[in-house]
């Protein structure tokens, strides 16, 4: 019987995205190879350099083989060459359109400390020490989205900025149900970040997750604002399991997080809608070192895990992509941004084939490992 072939969107990018790409699909090609994985994979094209060829950082053949795909990964898009467009076509305006027209509501990051990484935190050893935090933030509402925007000019010549916050009642159980669920998986710890006090916006968003907390007395829920959400990641990282908040509240808190680690180049996400989902970096194009072979691709190769856990539903493979990941900075592999002394500094591609070898290692003792559980 043949296996159901996954169909896979592949966008590159801009800047450091095909490099890192090519170093996913990488480890992507031996998982599917090694475990029997049926994968279709298709490459497209967006942001700055969709823009560059069609006019558009979205042309309607990426939109459309997102649509039929069961999975987007993405590399990274944007760059100071565009920044100069209207806002309606810049690079970024590529990923604000996919995840509208996905239905791409919630945004996951894990903030994970490596035991190896701890020199590279710029925070204590004992205060990042063990962090495993899941940000679940809402990806389709809030003021990315809002209307009215934009910037007017008034009778005295003046100009206006507006940009709408906006929630629904809707938007948020959703996104809460999502989190109480992730929570229940993991620790049972659950904190809702906003600005009740001042934001109404943000009230409506107490209110309804924590009547969504109801139908969840297992997990215990917490409200924090924004603010002080923001000290307590660099106070006390360790009191967080599982944080939900808003578009625009997670983008910053998810970067501050992302720091903790020691670099944003370690951290994966995943964009998840009803039955679609992107898989990404949360660093961006970094046009400052694209080409130069230096950046580091594990973010986007744990970005693939994410995939194969969510969106393949693997997560025994997911997890041996994780530890090939661990093992490799165990054994002292570095690229220049978790650089330290007494280290093996590598460029990209090295740090690609040396998650790579120690990934079908792993594979190899899965496998024999089962062959011997079948024979007896």
């Amino acid at each position: 019987m043949t296996s159901k072939e996954f169909q896979i969107a592949v966008f590159a990018g801009d800047g450091v995205g095909p490099e890192i790409m090519k170093e996913a699909l990488k480890v992507l090609k031996v998982i599917s190879e090694k475990n029997h994985i049926n994968l279709g994979l298709t490459e497209g094209y967006i942001g700055g350099s969709a823009y560059d060829l069609f006019g558009v950082p979205l042309p309607d053949e990426s939109l459309n083989l997102a649509l039929v795909s069961d999975a987007v990964l993405l590399g990274a898009v944007g760059g100071p060459q565009w920044e100069g467009l209207d806002y309606s076509v810049r690079p970024e305006r590529a990923l604000l359109g996919l995840r509208e027209k996905l239905g791409l509501y919630a945004n996951l990051r894990p903030v994970v400390v490596f035991d190896e990484l701890l020199d590279a935190s710029p925070l204590k050893k004992e205060v990042v020490q063990g962090i495993d935090i899941m940000i679940l933030r809402e990806l389709t509402g809030d003021v990315y989205f809002g209307r009215p925007r934009g910037v007017t000019i008034g009778k005295d010549g003046k100009r206006t900025g507006v940009n709408t916050m906006i929630y629904t009642e809707d938007e948020i159980r959703r996104i809460a149900v999502r989190a109480f669920e992730l929570a229940r998986g993991r620790r049972n710890n659950l904190l809702s970040v906003d600005k009740a006090n001042v934001l109404e916006t943000t009230e409506l968003w107490r209110t309804v997750v924590t009547e969504v907390g109801h139908d969840y007395p297992d997990v215990t829920l917490k409200h924090m604002y924004v603010d002080n959400c923001a000290m307590q990641l660099i106070r006390n990282p360790s009191q967080f399991d599982v944080i939900v908040t808003t578009n625009l509240f997670g983008d910053i808190l998810s970067d501050e997080a992302a720091m903790l680690t020691g670099s944003i180049g370690m951290l994966p996400s995943a964009s998840l809608g009803r039955d679609k989902a992107l898989y990404e970096p949360i660093h961006g194009s970094a046009p400052d070192i694209a080409g130069k072979n230096i950046a580091n691709p594990l973010a986007t190769i744990l970005s693939v895990g994410m995939m194969l856990r969510y969106s393949l539903n693997r997560p025994a493979e997911a997890a041996l992509l994780e530890k090939a990941v661990a093992d490799v900075l165990k054994d002292g592999f570095r690229t220049q941004d978790i650089y330290s002394a007494g280290s093996r500094l590598v460029g990209t591609q090295d740090m690609g084939n040396a998650v790579v070898r120690k990934l079908e290692t792993l594979l190899q003792s899965a496998t024999s490992r089962a062959r011997c559980r079948s024979m007896k």
